[in-house]
């Protein structure tokens, strides 16, 4: 019952915001999932994975016309088995710099990298 309340709470903030800004396609905001169900899903486009370890940065990632399914890890990261997973998968370990984000912030810090390097596409 609290993660579907978390995960109204996160739409309606999705909402709001593409009101504010202007856009009109609503990103899609799942509801929580174990690790392994949401490795399960067969999602268009591309499969990234924020993490610390990983050497690809998202500029070296092409435009996804298909969009992008992003994996972030919980408060301490994800473990190498995980990553592992994710990876045998099709999910690609980048990193958004030499910091370290907090799970909150990671989402929507890819979110503004993105569009920044791509546009909104």
């Amino acid at each position: 019952e609290r993660a579907d309340k978390r995960v109204a709470h996160w739409r309606s903030i999705a909402i709001a915001a593409c009101e504010q800004c202007g856009r009109n396609r609503i990103p899609d905001i799942g509801a929580v999932a174990t690790l392994e169900s949401a490795l399960a899903r067969d999602t268009p486009g591309a499969r990234l994975m924020l993490s610390p370890r990983a050497t690809a940065s998202l500029r070296s990632i092409a435009p996804a016309p298909d969009g992008v399914t992003l994996l972030v890890g919980p408060e301490g990261g994800l473990t190498d088995a995980e990553e592992g997973a994710a990876t045998a998968v099709g999910f690609q370990p980048i990193r958004l710099g030499p910091r370290v984000l907090r799970t909150e912030t990671a989402g929507p810090a890819f979110i503004a990298a993105l569009l920044a390097l791509h546009g909104d596409w």
